[in-house]
């Protein structure tokens, strides 16, 4: 019954987790590249009363064995890198990257991020940056008195400056892919960082080695489903509210036993 308490507790402890897990999901439904995350548990530890295969008297073998198990902890909270939905904004400085890249993003201490909301803005000097201001790598610039921008799928950047009648090139758009892009660690505004377990970047022009293509007036939505968040949530609630009840369970067995006498 001891044991029952602190079995029960874990279960208790993990549908916390995976709720405050769900949680993140549907508060970031309407922001821009978000990747959703899911939780995943496992098991502890067994404690083994009699081995499976254990030869009894008469020689024969004990097909099963006996273990008793102590609950569930957290294995991991992984994020799901699924395309979210394309929104037309009709603005000309929102990118969609469709396929599997992240734009390359330079912060103030000189590290690269990556991320996939393109919702960029210019700058005073008309560098192509992201709504914190981090410049766009590799960096564009906007010339002065530019009517318009445009940018095409294989991430070539032309404007044109008042006065001049053809488009005047003024930067590529590079995208960058990972081997396992579940390894990259999340530091909020929209931007991940590589690690040991996601491998390095593999950058190119896009549209090449399966980077994707760039898709200008369209921002990439959340891939949140709120319909599978919601789901989800009442059946960790359900799992919560079952297990707060082994709790009580073996709380009243206790009492049970204390209130026997001879």
């Amino acid at each position: 019954m001891i044991r029952a308490l602190w079995t029960a507790g874990t279960g208790m402890n993990v549908q916390q987790i995976n709720l405050d897990v769900i949680a993140n999901n549907i508060a970031n439904v309407n922001t821009n590249g978000f990747k959703k995350s899911r939780a995943s548990f496992q098991d502890l530890l067994y404690q083994t009363l009699r081995l499976q295969g254990a030869e009894i008297q008469g020689g024969y073998q004990v097909p099963t064995g006996i273990q008793i198990g102590h609950g569930a902890m957290l294995a991991a909270v992984q994020k799901i890198f699924s395309s979210g939905n394309f929104q037309r904004t009709e603005n000309e400085l929102d990118l969609a990257i469709e396929g599997n890249g992240f734009f390359q993003i330079n912060l103030p201490t000189g590290e690269k991020a990556y991320t996939r909301d393109g919702a960029f803005k210019m700058d005073s000097t008309g560098k192509l940056v992201t709504s914190d201001g981090y410049p766009l790598q590799p960096s564009i610039t906007v010339p002065q008195k530019t009517t318009n921008i445009s940018i095409e799928a294989d991430g070539s950047v032309s404007a044109r400056v008042q006065g001049q009648m053809s488009l005047q090139k003024i930067g590529e758009i590079e995208l960058a892919t990972f081997l396992n892009p579940a390894g990259l660690q999340a530091i909020g505004k929209n931007l991940f960082i590589e690690t040991s377990a996601s491998g390095s970047p593999v950058t190119g022009k896009p549209g090449e080695n399966g980077t994707g293509t760039v898709l200008q007036g369209y921002l990439e939505m959340s891939n949140v489903n709120v319909l599978e968040e919601m789901v989800n949530m009442i059946i960790g609630q359900r799992a919560y509210e079952v297990n707060s009840k082994a709790i009580q369970s073996a709380d009243e067995m206790l009492q049970m036993a204390n209130n026997v006498r001879r």
